[in-house]
C-alpha cells in the first residue's frame, strides 16, 4: 500500500480538503463525493462527514492509498 505523510499547519484540516491536498482528487469537492459513497477511512472507520477534522495521529485510508497525518 502506498503511504504518504501529510504535515498540518494548523491544528486541523478538513477531510474533503486533506483528499485534495494529498493529492488523491483534484478538488475538495471530488473529496466529498468520495467520503458520501463511504470510500474513506479514518482510523480504520468509515467517515461519511465530508468536512470531518482529522487531527496530527490520525491516518486516512482510500483505496489503497495511506495518509499519516503529522
Amino acid at each position: 500500500m502506498p503511504s504518504q505523510t501529510f504535515q498540518l499547519e494548523g491544528e486541523f484540516v478538513e477531510l474533503n480538503q486533506l483528499l485534495k491536498l494529498a493529492g488523491i482528487t483534484a478538488s475538495g469537492g471530488e473529496g466529498k463525493h468520495l467520503v458520501a459513497d463511504g470510500l474513506v477511512t479514518v482510523d480504520g472507520v468509515v467517515e461519511l462527514r465530508k468536512t470531518c477534522k482529522i487531527r496530527a495521529g490520525q491516518v486516512v485510508e482510500i483505496d489503497d492509498e495511506i495518509i499519516k497525518v503529522v
